[in-house]
């Protein structure tokens, strides 16, 4: 091989094999081969997975006539041909004329995309007004398409690789899920036979606090086994869109004074406090944006234990943002991004429950057009974002 032809072959390969954006590859290395197949415009077209329609990937304009025509500056037909041909193709002009307009005298070379061995798109050069393609072109130009046809296959193949690690995760949080939530129905469920099958012994005689001690324990595992159920099936709702809200004006303040009093009677150790700037109101379902509230508390007492926890409330241009800010261990960097995923738990020794509680709180936010984040930095806390609109006029 002929060392220029060699060191131009050597140079398209290599921008080829660079990192970055897709598209500038693509400019820089037609650019490149511009300096041997001269063309006034390019289109690389790839056909869809779904639909099977050709679809125009990219699309340049470096010569004469920028504001030509689509067809007969893109070549969508001779693209169409090449596809169902499955070979390179050459349109030239039925006649020629110095006089006529040179848009109107369009060359078209259109070359076969192939991915994974199957033509799966076209390269289509266009000159306006000639000259024809050469042997010489046409062979520097079938390099360029096999090389480019390298590139699209390398970005099928990542993203191939994408969608196969997102269902390889999706199916690792499932398993997690079965085994988790098999695990949390056996506790309350053995605590609900065991303390009622001692009661029913007749072998044995209970008395008064004693018997009152295992129903109280019955009930409450009894409400923690319907709450398991209820979170479930509320995902699954949640999921489908089909959870119904009910919208009315709500002032976040008083929702938030109103969760916090129930958490203080319940966890009675945990340290609060508020920090309610503002009593602007915004369109929510009281009830489920008091559930998203308990939710991060509990979640708080879950991963934070004994942490002082402070809830705040301020408006922020046409936003109502609330915070939840503890001063616990946080929330190690790659677990971050995830928290929000259905039947992801961070793995903690603390850590229980089924993994839906952030989801279902993301979803509800998000159903409220609003949005829910989590910044945290390891050893000093995590604070919880919610942003919500504000009605307009309050």
């Amino acid at each position: 091989m002929d060392k220029q032809v060699f060191s131009y072959v050597n140079e398209l390969m290599k921008v080829l094999s660079e990192r970055g954006d897709a598209r500038a590859v693509v400019e820089k290395f037609l650019n490149i081969l511009r300096s041997e197949v001269v063309f006034d415009n390019v289109a690389a077209y790839l056909q869809d997975a779904e639909s099977g329609t050709l679809e125009i990937v990219y699309a340049r304009a470096l010569g004469r006539a920028k504001d030509a025509e689509a067809d007969a500056a893109w070549g969508e037909n001779i693209a169409a041909q090449v596809m169902a041909k499955t070979q390179l193709l050459i349109q030239e002009p039925e006649t020629v004329s110095l006089t006529e307009d040179r848009i109107r005298q369009a060359y078209l070379l259109g070359l076969p995309l192939r991915i994974d061995g199957v033509v799966n798109g076209a390269l289509v050069f266009v000159r306006f007004g000639g000259p024809a393609y050469t042997d010489g072109h046409i062979a520097v130009a079938t390099l360029g398409a096999e090389l480019l046809s390298v590139l699209f296959e390398r970005r099928s193949w990542r993203n191939a690789n994408s969608e196969l690690n997102e269902l390889k995760q999706h199916i690792q949080l499932q398993d997690d899920f079965v085994s988790t939530i098999s695990h949390e129905l056996r506790t309350p469920l053995g605590f609900i036979k065991g303390y009622s099958t001692s009661l029913l012994r007749e072998d044995t005689s209970w008395d008064v606090e004693t018997q009152k001690e295992f129903l109280t324990i019955i009930d409450e595992e009894t409400d923690r086994l319907s709450l398991l159920i209820e979170n479930v099936l509320e995902s699954a709702r949640l999921q489908s869109k089909t959870l119904p809200l009910r919208f009315q004006p709500l002032r976040l303040d008083a929702v938030i004074r109103d969760v916090s009093a129930r958490i203080r009677s319940r966890y009675r150790e945990l340290d609060i406090s508020l920090d309610l700037d503002s009593s602007t109101t915004t369109q929510a379902d009281g009830v489920r944006i008091a559930q998203v509230f308990e939710n991060l508390f509990t979640n708080a007492v879950k991963y934070a234990p004994g942490a002082a926890l402070i809830v705040g409330l301020k408006k922020v241009g046409n936003s109502l943002i609330v915070t939840f800010t503890d001063n616990g261990p946080g929330i190690p960097a790659e677990s971050l991004p995830m928290i929000f995923e259905r039947f992801y738990r961070v793995r903690s020794e603390n850590a229980t429950g089924t993994g839906l509680g952030l989801y279902i709180c993301k979803q509800i936010i998000e159903a409220h057009r609003g949005k829910i984040w989590a910044e945290s930095n390891p050893g000093q806390g995590t604070t919880f974002f919610i942003e919500l609109p504000i009605i307009q006029g309050s």
